[in-house]
């Protein structure tokens, strides 16, 4: 299983493992991270779920897309717009 990293805005980090073919959104859910409201339940309507991609990932992701890798570091905003 691919694992994430979500690190909130005081720095604490923890990695969860995600099911093939979640989104980096429905991982945090499941898993109780802090952060991450997602009120819209994922349409891409309430940004409750934004995340800034940790630097050493933004070229290997490159832009937004619905695949997931194993070991994405993503931080969470002190808080959801």
């Amino acid at each position: 299983m691919p694992k994430i990293t979500y690190i909130d805005h005081g720095g604490t980090a923890r990695t969860v493992e995600a099911e093939l073919g979640s989104t980096v959104m429905e991982t945090a859910i499941k898993h109780g991270i802090p952060g991450i409201e997602a009120e819209c339940g994922g349409a891409c309507a309430c940004a409750t779920c934004h995340v800034h991609v940790d630097a050493a990932w933004r070229e290997t992701v490159g832009e937004p897309s619905p695949v997931e890798l194993d070991g994405l570091v993503v931080r969470t905003p002190e808080r959801q717009a």
